[in-house]
């Protein structure tokens, strides 16, 4: 029974067991099947629980989809079913004679290299035509080696999983042998279990619970080689699993040909023959349905996307397993920037908590609230705008003093140590889950060129070779092809910046045309004329959304159009490039109005008499409770309502989507309904390219958020992990149920993204210390306390009285004073003149010292925590130096093995002459000798060992 599962599960037929055997049988392995080739016996094949029935493993979960969904194999029910192409009959760009030929060319070229088809058009679908697709043995074996897979090894005992240990408790064991020390051991002892055991408790109620995700054993690997066959685990269930398969399916559309036409160098790839509706798509299958039980997709539905779980640990090793490595390791960022979150979320509630429960406490607010005087404050406009009284912004004042106080400098300061910790501790964690998911050592070059860049350079006579594929690829011309490209590149790119910018700007002058124009004055509705500035700020807003939202698409298009001009040799590569410039235009697109109001606005407004004008407008002047307070509602609406909008629209638009496809495809009056998952997941969305993209954008523009401009919103990170929480959730339910599988991709890290986490971190710090000095009231109340002793007056100290002569253009007005009040620190000078005081200088100053010490003292800090901080664990560091040695080992033991196998006659030592030739060898003149190279080991280690005896004779394989 449990061959039969094994056949099963691994899709192979009698036939290819029967090629596999023979193909193998000269590169077996000399050991017995059940040993490990480390000293060990193997495991059992079944484990089995008291009821006699078989324990779900990491390895069966996997595989599971295969043998409980007949629709996921072909016809036989023995091979499965490891892609799907389909066209559609009602399409007539899919009916023309040129795309008959084309599918005929290009199905008789994938045939060719191996891959087995077959194909259904069943009526009750409507003219739909599917080509399943199935990936032999042998494809998978020379498809391994050329994508240089790393795979699972054969069992081995040298490996010990690293554990941290106690050394407190090592050293109360050691001293425990002494009489004295036996009762307090003991004590201490039971006191520690009790508390790991508690702490077990908690810790269970929100781990993945290993009855339904068992835990992976770790098994060491290394990159695939049909010769060295007999160092792998070729017998294990799911030594090629779907996700595998798919990738090297995916590797084979993309690069044959569908012309027989010598002329046209792009007619390859299954990419172009979608985008000419030859084919209406191409996708991997999921492992089975969401509602039925016995695949991994319904486990992960059910445990993991469900938003009841949101509160429990990601099945990480499992989503790795089924979407890739780019997928798992986005989820991984999330889950721990999620977790990041947590302390920064207390500190910043504990900062709003303490600032609410003082308000009334705050001296200059209250003396705000408690303001009489016969002067009131001077218009805050031209034309229609009054004289007012400051007690009329006694609640503003009091909102002000929230995100304005003492602890906005330490909550500043503290995530700015935040922002260092987080990058630090992630490239800690990442190092760990590269090395759990056999990415260490990773680099883009070993990625194979895209098909479109080799298209782009099937003209270039002129090749190199690359030293880490060992292929002859294009040379790419510097001054004719490459300078031009970047040159284009980053002149658009610099351009739309410039257009980003102008359009606030655009904004801000309609701002002031508004205010300054009759059109307000002449308007009978109330709202308009008594509330200007909430009347124009409203409007202008929407304009700027309006704007944002056109220049995405547009940032969309043209950055995709750029980065393809720039002859980018790998994918990784591509969508780096893609990502930097998109991020760019989208910063200069959220941030630039919050960059505005933070340090421009009300800034350079001039006084009364003589005003700043842009032109020949007055410039905007800050709300009656500041500009802090203007900055910190618009932080709120737009993170909140960012976030809000972007989750329903994240969740809706692929079910829109998805509707618009099988409409489409079969009409409004029908419907399609199959029991068969081939259908059912054409249905589904496109996950594409850019997939997650969006995704990572919405999260790092968040970050800056929370980062950037901290200090005037210290609610930021308690939103955003409320957000976070049921982002995970939501995103892991949108990829499984809307979307298509997606094509497993290898990537080490997060790519690009962490360099713009990054760069966002550095920018915070200068950013928090400008607006802590120059936007909040925090260094003037500091100065005026340092010098007085107290707050008493402060008020007064910062208004200055003006004659209302110097105003122009005033507004018929029940007031009859001479003076008015204007906030700044002026003194009369002579005639209509004022200039600036001695304090306003001083407070000039302290605000620039500010700057220099925050600045200084945070990077300096950042610094020490990024030194004392390592990129990778010591534990881990040694695991990895340990595994080297042991693969390295167990290769020299498995080589050993065969050539005592294949013994020359009595009396030669040639054998045991190349082994010390071999062992004599390191770093990657061993790998180079271990993994495949058929020639002499003594050619490569002449420079280490010397010479050997002439004569000797060379192992027929290393």
């Amino acid at each position: 029974m449990h061959s039969a599962m094994s056949l099963r599960s691994n899709s192979y037929s009698k036939m290819e067991m029967e090629n596999f055997t023979k193909d193998n049988g000269s590169e077996a392995s000399t050991r017995p099947a059940e040993d490990c080739g480390c000293g060990l016996p193997a495991a059992p094949a079944d484990v089995t629980n008291n009821n006699g029935k078989p324990v779900a493993n990491h390895c069966s979960i996997v595989m599971g989809g295969i043998l409980n969904n007949p629709s996921l194999t072909f016809n036989d029910r023995v091979r499965s079913v490891d892609f799907v192409l389909v066209w559609e009959a009602g399409k007539d760009d899919a009916t023309t004679e040129e795309a008959y030929e084309h599918r005929r060319i290009f199905e008789q070229n994938l045939e060719n290299e191996g891959l087995q088809l077959e194909k259904e058009a069943p009526e009750e679908l409507y003219g739909l035509h599917f080509i399943k697709i199935h990936a032999p043995l042998a494809v998978l074996r020379d498809y391994s080696e050329v994508l240089k897979l790393r795979m699972p090894m054969k069992e081995c005992s040298k490996i010990r999983k690293g554990a941290r240990t106690n050394a407190i408790l090592n050293a109360a064991m050691y001293m425990s042998k002494f009489s004295a020390l036996k009762d307090v051991h003991e004590k201490t002892n039971s006191l520690i279990d009790k508390i790991d055991e508690c702490w077990d408790n908690v810790m269970s109620k929100i781990r993945v619970d290993p009855a339904l995700f068992p835990e992976r054993k770790h098994r060491l690997t290394a990159i695939y080689s049909k010769d060295k066959e007999y160092l792998f685990d070729t017998s294990a269930e799911c030594f090629w699993t779907p996700s595998i398969r798919s990738r090297i399916v995916q590797f084979i559309l993309d690069r044959k040909k569908f012309s027989e036409s010598a002329n046209d160098d792009f007619a390859f790839g299954i990419t172009r023959l979608i985008s000419n509706n030859t084919y209406s798509a191409a996708y991997p299958l999921h492992d089975g349905d969401l509602k039925t039980p016995g695949s991994m997709r319904h486990l992960l539905y059910t445990e993991w996307a469900s938003v009841s779980k949101c509160l429990k640990y990601q099945p990480l090793d499992y989503v790795k397993d089924y979407f890739g490595v780019k997928i798992g390791l986005y989820f991984a960022w999330l889950g721990f920037y999620t977790h990041m979150l947590i302390p920064a979320s207390l500190v910043g509630l504990i900062c709003v908590i303490y600032s609410a429960a003082t308000v009334y406490s705050n001296k200059p607010s209250e003396d705000i609230c408690n303001y009489n005087s016969t002067i009131k404050m001077c218009p805050q406009c031209d034309y229609y705008c009054d004289f007012w009284d400051l007690k009329t912004t006694c609640l503003q004042s009091r909102i002000t003093y929230l995100f304005d106080n003492p602890t906005t400098v330490f909550f500043a300061i503290f995530m700015s140590f935040w922002a260092a910790c987080f990058l630090e501790l992630w490239k800690r964690y990442s190092a760990e889950m590269t090395h759990r998911w056999d990415l260490t050592g990773f680099d883009v070059y070993e990625e194979h060129p895209r098909p479109q860049y080799l298209a782009r350079l099937a003209h270039v006579k002129r090749t190199q070779l690359n030293v880490v594929t060992g292929e002859r690829e294009p040379m790419v011309p510097f001054w004719r092809m490459r300078l031009p490209a970047a040159l284009m590149s980053f002149s658009v790119v610099a351009l739309l910046i410039l257009l980003a910018l102008a359009t606030v700007l655009g904004v801000v002058l309609y701002r002031m045309s508004l205010l300054g124009a009759n059109f307000l004055r002449q308007q009978d509705n109330v709202l308009i004329t008594y509330s200007p500035i909430m009347f124009t700020t409203a409007t202008a807003a929407s304009i700027n959304l309006v704007f944002i939202c056109i220049f995405n698409y547009i940032y969309q298009f043209l950055a995709e159009w750029l980065t393809e001009k720039e002859l980018l040799r790998t994918q990784t590569e591509f969508d780096d490039s893609l990502t930097l410039k998109i991020y760019l235009l989208q910063f200069v697109n959220y941030y630039a109005s919050i960059f505005y109001i933070a340090f421009f606005k009300g800034k350079f407004v001039g006084r009364p008499g003589d005003y700043v004008r842009f032109f020949g407008h007055r410039q905007e002047e800050c709300s009656p409770g500041g500009c802090l307070l203007e900055l910190s509602i618009q932080l709120a609406i737009i993170m909140i309502g960012k976030q809000f909008i972007n989750t329903v629209v994240e969740m809706m638009m692929p079910y829109v989507l998805k509707w618009w496809n099988i409409l489409r495809t079969i009409g409004r009056k029908k419907r399609i309904k199959s029991p068969l998952q081939w259908v059912k997941d054409f249905k589904l969305v496109d996950f594409g390219n850019m997939g997650l993209f969006p995704e990572y954008l919405e999260m790092v523009l968040q970050y800056g958020f929370v980062t950037i401009f901290v200090a005037a919103f210290p609610l930021a990170p308690l939103f955003a992990l409320i957000n976070n929480v049921l982002e995970m959730r939501l995103d892991a339910k949108k990829f499984l149920t809307c979307y298509r599988r997606p094509v497993p991709q290898r990537v080490s890290d997060i790519g690009v993204w962490y360099r713009i986490l990054d760069s966002i971190g550095k920018l915070s710090i200068i950013t928090n210390g400008f607006i802590i000095a120059f936007t909040s009231e925090f260094i003037p109340r500091l100065v005026y306390q340092f010098t007085n002793g107290s707050m008493d007056q402060y008020v007064n100290h910062t208004l200055t009285d003006f004659r209302i002569s110097v105003l122009g253009n005033l507004t018929k007005s029940t007031y009859n004073e001479t003076m008015c009040s204007y906030p700044g620190y002026w003194h009369y000078k002579d005639g209509d003149d004022y200039e600036h005081t001695n304090w306003y200088w001083h407070v000039m100053g302290a605000r620039l010292a500010f700057v220099v010490v925050f600045e200084n003292v945070v990077a300096l800090v950042m610094i020490i925590v990024r030194w004392a901080i390592p990129d990778m664990s010591g534990e881990l560091r040694d695991r990895i130096r340990r595994e080297a040695y042991v693969i390295n080992s167990f290769i020299m033991e498995e080589t050993r093995a065969r050539s005592q196998a294949r013994r020359s006659p009595p009396g030669e030592d040639g054998d045991e002459s190349n082994w010390n030739h071999l062992a004599s060898l390191s770093g990657s003149d061993f790998d180079l000798a271990a993994h495949g190279d058929h020639q002499d080991i003594r050619d490569l280690s002449k420079h280490v060992v010397t010479q050997p005896p002439e004569g000797s004779p060379g192992p027929e394989h290393v």
